[in-house]
């Protein structure tokens, strides 16, 4: 269909759009609290991402751009094992540091010195990325809530001791209170902490992305007695705003739409901004016809009830995985004359989504603009989807061949010149099982989780971000009859070969530079840390979210056979210091069922029978010219591109400024007051750049691949710290293991005589 007829197609749906596309403005009168005076922020990192606005900003001048150069290891507090996947964001909190290491242990510490004050061992399970503190108004009760895979548990934040009255005996079970049947979903696990307001904590989950995969609801307990005191339907049920956006039955079986990211809360208005991702099955929608209501959201809730206050979905009917995840950053800006309230969303389709914080209505226009239509069965794309006008995207969205990379081999070249030629590619093509669709940024491109930050009173956005392409075609699968067979270990083998293969091998013994040797892994890690290496990544490797736990416990059997399930036993790493608990509290037994196997009695709707070839595409990290991963800052007083550096080193070009390919995944950025802007790179280095013109001023080798997680700065007794995890394995095989640090760096000034 050409562009005239698009537009004319769209023009009869206008209406409906106006509806249900835009974002629903609510009330604020009779849902929100009068705004109390601003309270200082910005002056402890006491939270996942620093604080309650995710802003990573931090209200320190120490350490500025005249003196960064003389900026330096001060310590290493040793993760204590040869764990390469921790990706812990530190929180520092009435001068303790709160960290994950020692196979699995929390450990306090004094941020100055590294010197433990309690460690709680054997927290296999845990969810990486961070922990969530709270405390009662006095300071006498302090608290960490944290998640091991289903279960909710608080730990005591001053002894390190599991609280037993919270929940069932110190648990709370996640798959409960989903409105849903449990036994129809296999997980309700969270990846990232979620967030503490006032005495609730926010939460969302990551409850898979394959077909019948639970839903994504987001909700709220209590932190004293682990109660849920509220849950909004991201899939609505029917009398519920939105439930028209979906086929009538589609409550009952739709999945997705869920806030695996990182939830951003406005402290003084009690609103909290929820980034929600795509419905599942990811790259078939055609069991859920319609706009498909609240997936690729931004919502904003009342944090206090979970009410609805607004939403601004950013795509429809998502093909794509075109998830937010990253933080909404709040900002204020000069607009018109007037300072605004703002809140700034990145997405991982590339664009950065501007809206009122009160009322979700868009700063600048966005316009539903034509795209193009699926030539799949039962597929109804949705014919138009937001666009922003005046706010430049951060990443590309077509594939040239004049944009191919200028470092491919005439071979290279040609191979890929060929290969674009033969397929589609333009901004939301739809994905076809005909021809390759080429999809800029694919699902692990444009800002994924972590990948904000902000200057917040200075309307200043950063977004760190990925140009990395992926290759999509769909074939034609028998869902019911995959997740029967993946409940038994003899699927094992070809989940392996569809999902694994192509990085590990077809002998398990790994592809240098793709994936490590599996061989022998049943002696190296348990079941249950398997499937939370798979669903969360590792090092090079994404995130599988499609896999569901049926499926990833059949190719653990397949590749630890002498072992089955959740049964196998690992010798422990014996843990030296002031250990005073081991293990989390009591909970439910890991349940790997299949989950639903089929639509509700009685559907008689399409049905969605494709899935992508390959899972999640074939991410290709330079495809196409540089930078292939980079950091854009935004002016919003200006709504301009202030500045773009690329970001980090490949070493296979080797020159500076181009960017590392696929360098954005699990990485995080600080902003100080003085002007700086610190950001881990997949490349193995730290980097601080002038936050005002991208000018790169520092440089830091850890001469380890991969730093994950999100950095983290704090000042103790009138002393700036930057602490970064390192624990990746060696880019320079000639080193010795001993000799390179691992675990958390903190970095400071030299101390003045």
């Amino acid at each position: 269909m050409n562009i005239r007829n698009l537009i004319r197609s769209w023009s009869t749906k206008a209406a409906a759009i106006i509806v249900t596309g835009a974002a629903c403005i609510a009330s604020l009168a009779a849902i929100i609290a009068p705004i109390p005076k601003k309270k200082k922020t910005h002056s402890e990192w006491n939270d996942y991402g620093g604080g309650a606005d995710q802003s990573k900003f931090v209200d320190f001048k120490q350490i500025n751009k005249r003196n960064i150069g003389k900026l330096s290891l001060d310590y290493v507090y040793s993760s204590g094992d040869k764990t390469e996947y921790y990706k812990f964001n530190p929180i520092i909190v009435d001068g303790i540091m709160y960290v994950l290491a020692k196979n699995n242990s929390l450990v306090a510490l004094d941020p100055a010195t590294g010197k433990e004050i309690w460690i709680h061992t054997g927290l296999r399970g845990i969810t990486q990325r961070g922990i969530n503190f709270w405390q009662s108004k006095d300071g006498k009760e302090k608290r960490l809530l944290t998640v091991f895979g289903n279960s909710l548990q608080a730990i005591d934040a001053i002894t390190g001791k599991s609280i037993l009255t919270f929940g069932d005996n110190g648990s709370v079970d996640l798959k409960e209170g989903l409105d849903r049947d449990p036994s129809l979903f296999s997980r309700a696990t969270p990846t990232s902490p979620g967030h503490v307001f006032e005495n609730l904590l926010l939460l969302g989950s990551f409850p898979g992305e394959a077909l019948f995969s639970g839903p994504g609801h987001v909700r709220a307990f209590d932190v004293i007695t682990g109660k849920q005191v509220w849950i909004f339907h991201t899939i609505p049920f029917p009398g519920e705003p939105g439930y028209e956006t979906w086929p009538k039955d589609a409550y009952k079986y739709g999945g997705g739409a869920n806030c695996w990211g990182d939830i951003t809360v406005d402290e003084q208005r009690g609103i909290a901004y929820f980034p929600l991702g795509s419905p599942t099955y990811d790259y078939d929608g055609s069991d859920r016809e319609g706009q498909n209501l609240y997936g690729n959201c931004v919502l904003a809730l009342d944090a206090r009830t979970g009410k609805y206050i607004w939403h601004y979905q950013t795509v429809h009917h998502d093909l794509w995985d075109y998830d937010i995840s990253a933080a909404p950053q709040l900002i204020t800006i000069k607009h018109n004359g007037k300072k605004v309230d703002a809140v700034a969303a990145a997405s991982k389709g590339g664009y950065l989504y501007v809206l009122d914080r009160e009322t979700g209505k868009p700063i600048w226009p966005i316009v539903e603009t034509p795209v193009p239509a699926s030539d799949m069965p039962y597929e109804k794309a949705w014919p138009t989807q937001p666009i922003p006008t005046v706010i430049p995207p951060f990443t590309k969205h077509v594939a040239l061949l004049s944009d191919l990379s200028p470092y491919f081999s005439p071979e290279e070249k040609a191979k890929w010149s060929a290969r674009l030629a033969a397929a589609k590619s333009a901004p939301f093509q739809p994905l076809s099982d005909k021809y390759e669709t080429v999809s800029i940024p694919g699902a692990f491109g444009g800002a994924n989780f972590e990948n904000t930050a902000s200057n917040p009173d200075k309307g200043i956005v950063y977004v760190l971000f990925s140009n990395e392409p992926c290759i999509y075609q769909l074939k034609k699968v028998d869902h019911t009859a995959r997740s029967a067979m993946a409940a038994r270990a003899a699927a094992g083998k070809n989940a392996y070969t569809l999902s694994c293969q192509a990085c590990h091998g077809a002998d398990q013994a790994g592809i240098p530079g793709n994936g490590p040797s599996l061989l022998n892994l049943g002696s190296r890690i348990n079941a249950n840390e398997f499937k939370l290496l798979v669903s969360q990544g590792k090092g090079r490797m994404p995130a599988q979210p499609h896999l569901d736990e049926a499926t990833i416990s059949a190719i653990y059997a397949f590749l630890a056979p002498p072992v089955r399930g959740s049964n196998v036993k690992v010798e422990p790493i014996p843990v030296s210091g002031p250990v005073v608990a081991d293990g989390p509290a009591p909970m439910k037994p890991v349940n790997f069922s299949a989950g639903m196997k089929d639509y509700p009695e009685g559907y008689t709707g399409p049905r969605s029978e494709y899935a992508e070839v390959k899972g999640n595409g074939i991410s290709v990290t330079n495809l196409l010219t540089p930078p292939w991963c980079g950091i854009a800052c935004y002016d919003l007083n200006k709504g301009i591109l202030k500045w773009t550096v690329g970001h980090g080193t490949d070493p296979k070009v080797g020159i500076d400024g181009l960017g590392y390919p696929g360098g954005s995944s699990n990485k995080g950025m600080v902003v100080t007051a003085s002007g700086l802007l610190f950001a881990t790179s997949r490349d193995g280095h730290i980097y601080c750049y002038d936050a005002d013109n991208g000018k790169k001023l520092w440089t830091y080798d850890l001469q380890r691949e991969n730093p994950n997680g999100v950095p983290a700065m704090f000042e103790k007794d009138g002393r700036q710290y930057l602490v970064v995890v390192s624990c990746g394995p060696l880019r320079d095989k000639k080193l010795k293991e001993e000799d390179v640090p691992r675990g958390y760096l903190v970095f400071a000034l030299p101390k003045k005589s």
